[in-house]
């Protein structure tokens, strides 16, 4: 019988040692993300005047079950607008340590400005580099937070390995391929 229970196991090993391996080279190639991933979070501008989308109403503070969002709103001026309501967020800030990215921010939003975006890799050494200000979170800033800190010492750009969508194709009426 152990003799049997052997050869039926050296089969298992044998079989799996002449497969191809499910792990994927990281670092080399791009990670293929699912369409319903939850990655860092972005805020969005709308795309014909380039003002910010988010008005300042707190709906995605109020949703978040790790309290991991803080919104200040202030009133909107006239002559130099920030948003295209009444008010906007003087302040927005995500301790990234305390969100959960449950997407709960996203859905609660009513004009969809917060996003949660496709980038996953947030390491750093610090604290406070881990809550995520207004100016790291809107689109148009490239990469993540320690990239962007890196860039304004080298006073150049700094572009990801690969390109990652910001929003998410759901969102905006295309289909995820």
């Amino acid at each position: 019988m152990s003799v049997m229970a052997l050869a039926k196991a050296l089969g298992i090993t044998l079989r799996h040692f002449f497969s191809r391996p499910v792990t994927i080279p990281y670092p080399d190639a791009p990670v293929p993300l699912k369409p319903r991933f939850h990655g860092r979070h972005v805020l969005t501008r709308h795309p014909e005047s380039g003002l910010e989308k988010c008005i300042g109403c707190s709906l995605c503070a109020a949703a978040c079950p790790a309290y991991a969002i803080y919104v200040e709103p202030a009133e909107n001026d006239p002559e130099n607008p920030v948003s295209i309501g009444e008010r906007y967020a003087k302040v927005y800030e995500i301790n990234m340590l305390r969100c959960i990215f449950c997407g709960n921010c996203e859905e609660a939003c009513p004009t969809g400005a917060i996003v949660l975006g496709y980038e996953f890799e947030l390491a750093d050494y610090r604290y406070a580099d881990f809550v995520y200000t207004k100016e790291d979170l809107l689109v148009d800033a490239v990469g993540s937070k320690p990239q962007r800190r890196e860039a304004k010492e080298k006073k150049k750009p700094v572009k990801l390995g690969f390109e990652v969508p910001y929003v998410r194709p759901e969102l905006e009426g295309v289909k995820y391929e």
